[in-house]
């Protein structure tokens, strides 16, 4: 009978994920080729983990420690560039690549300070991807604001399972100060599986909640601890004025960057007002308004719930099933039940909970 290593199949899983990714993205446009990457590097960190543990391959040890840095470095520069509004010139992110070489000229002259380097890679770049994840969803501001809250859970995925790794890389450690390393293979090929396969799945919801197209980028101002200012309050009054003329939430590749370009303010800005006065991040913000649209369509004709999901802006049917129970307490279909012929009046969002179905 052929065995089949485990990894092999994470493998399989991974490259259908990564067939998935270049599908949604209509091929590999420069904003989703950062995660293409990362993906891609899961896919091949996964083959080379089957091969030595399963057939217990010991020279290709040099390539997954390359591949473990470049991993890390990949997982900071796509979630990196959810926070910015242009897309950062690949000189500008080369230093990040640095590690990798450092580990490859380790392995050709000195390898005894190379497990050091990938456990300090992998902290560090765990620890900074936790310290972009302090703004919260508003900070992936070119992430769709229809996904957004998808982009950070996976961001903080990604930085816990690189302290994960750290972690786990001490374990072994210590197993082989122990036990002469008697369950470091088990340890290894258990953890990086599973691992990968999470990091891949992350992977690939970051990307596809990320918009497409490239905003103005805008300096991040000071922030206040204090309650709303009457500046606030003319921001937020203007963007509920921006969100009614306009209807720019029905755009479902919406972001902060966008609706910041068009007032004209930093993306901070806008969301630091937005969180003050109404209680709420960007994308629940814009959302609100989206499901109130939904509300009134419903309630108005009967077209069906998707066609009219697409019509307020969402993209994924989850998220608008999700958003509309947080908005209305109820589903699409019960609500519809509740309001045959009653339109919803359209008011700006006010608080967390805005509309409760009667």
């Amino acid at each position: 009978m052929i065995f089949v290593p485990l990894p092999f199949v994470v493998t399989l899983l991974l490259l259908i994920l990564l067939v998935r990714m270049v599908r949604q993205t209509d091929g590999i446009t420069p904003e989703k080729r950062p995660f293409l990457i990362l993906t891609t590097l899961y896919a091949l960190q996964s083959v080379l983990i089957g091969l030595r543990w399963g057939y217990d391959i010991i020279a290709l040890m040099p390539a997954q420690a390359v591949l473990a840095t470049l991993i890390a470095a990949f997982a900071w520069i796509g979630f990196s560039s959810l926070a910015r509004e242009t897309p950062a010139s690949w000189l500008r992110l080369s230093p990040h690549l640095l590690p990798a070489l450092l580990v490859l000229v380790l392995m050709a002259f000195r390898r005894d300070p190379v497990g050091i380097v990938v456990t300090l890679t992998f902290a560090g770049y765990g620890f900074a991807l936790f310290w972009l994840a302090r703004h919260g969803p508003d900070g992936l501001v070119s992430s769709r604001l229809d996904g957004a809250l998808l982009s950070y859970r996976s961001l903080l995925i990604t930085g816990f399972a690189l302290l994960a790794s750290t972690a786990a890389d001490i374990v072994i450690s210590f197993d082989f100060y122990r036990t002469g390393g008697a369950n470091a293979g088990a340890v290894v090929a258990v953890g990086n599986v599973i691992s990968l396969l999470v990091l891949g799945t992350a992977a690939v919801v970051a990307s596809s909640s990320q918009s497409s197209g490239t905003t103005t980028p805008f300096p991040a101002p000071p922030l206040a601890t204090l309650g709303p200012t009457e500046e606030d309050g003319a921001v937020a009054r203007s963007l509920d004025d921006l969100m009614r003329s306009r209807q720019l939430y029905r755009d479902p590749e919406l972001n902060l960057g966008r609706i910041a370009r068009k007032m004209n303010l930093p993306a901070r800005r806008v969301s630091v007002a937005v969180n003050r006065v109404h209680g709420m991040s960007v994308s629940q913000y814009v959302n609100d308004f989206r499901i109130r649209a939904a509300c009134e369509l419903l309630a108005a004709s009967d077209e069906p719930v998707t066609r009219l999901m697409f019509d307020c802006g969402f993209i994924s049917k989850s998220n608008f099933n999700r958003e509309f129970l947080r908005v209305t307490g109820t589903n699409p279909t019960e609500f519809r039940r509740r309001n045959p012929a009653k339109p919803t009046t359209f008011d700006p969002p006010v608080a967390r909970k805005l509309f409760v179905s009667p």
